[in-house]
């Protein structure tokens, strides 16, 4: 299990990573009525983001004895769909992105 200071570490470096991406992004890409691609992919990396930070303050309110184990449980179910997610719609785009450049021009 990864300590508290790594998690932050990590958390830390997602969110550095959204705020350098999706400054410019966001701007003035909406198209066609709806939000852009990015803008979305942003707002589900920040919630997957925000699930970690709750899961890890439950837990480490659970060891200081001021939560409820089901809480934490159930923060952290919450960011294990929440990673699951992402992870599935990852691999889907690369796969998306791979059957584009297998297409012939």
């Amino acid at each position: 299990m990864a300590s508290p200071t790594v998690a932050a570490n990590a958390y830390a470096s997602l969110a550095k990573i959204i705020d350098q991406s999706g400054a410019g992004a966001a701007k003035g890409a909406e198209t066609g009525g709806g939000p852009s691609f990015s803008a979305l992919l942003k707002d589900a990396i920040g919630s997957v983001v925000d699930a970690g930070k709750k899961s890890d303050a439950q837990s480490m309110a659970m060891v200081s004895g001021k939560a409820n184990v089901m809480d934490v449980v159930t923060a952290v179910a919450e960011t294990d769909v929440a990673v699951s997610t992402l992870v599935s719609v990852r691999d889907r785009v690369i796969q998306s992105y791979e059957d584009i450049m297998r297409m012939p021009i």
